[in-house]
């Protein structure tokens, strides 16, 4: 059972989390193109954690192909499934 609050590794054996990831992930790569005017092109999911607070925040650390350059992302999305929400609360380069 989820601790509220607590960040724990989403489920990565159910194929329809995978497939909740990565649209989630395409999701934070369209707001960010939208509020910055970028062309990031999403490529894929490195690793997703996930927190339970007023719905759930997903934490995803994805590569992100920044004109001819692979990048490392990570992005929060808050996603209320009852009331039907969907927010993009981080978009920021990993440190490497």
């Amino acid at each position: 059972m989820a601790t509220v609050g607590g960040i724990h590794e989403s489920s990565g054996g159910s194929e329809n989390i995978l497939h909740d990831i990565d649209g989630l992930a395409r999701f934070a790569v369209q707001e960010h193109n939208t509020k910055e005017n970028a062309l990031l092109e999403f490529g894929k999911v490195i690793k997703a954690k996930e927190q339970v607070v007023a719905g759930t925040l997903h934490h995803i650390t994805m590569e992100v192909r920044d004109g001819v350059a692979n990048k490392l992302y990570e992005a929060k999305v808050w996603v209320k499934p009852w009331m039907n929400f969907k927010q993009l609360q981080e978009f920021k380069p990993v440190d490497e």
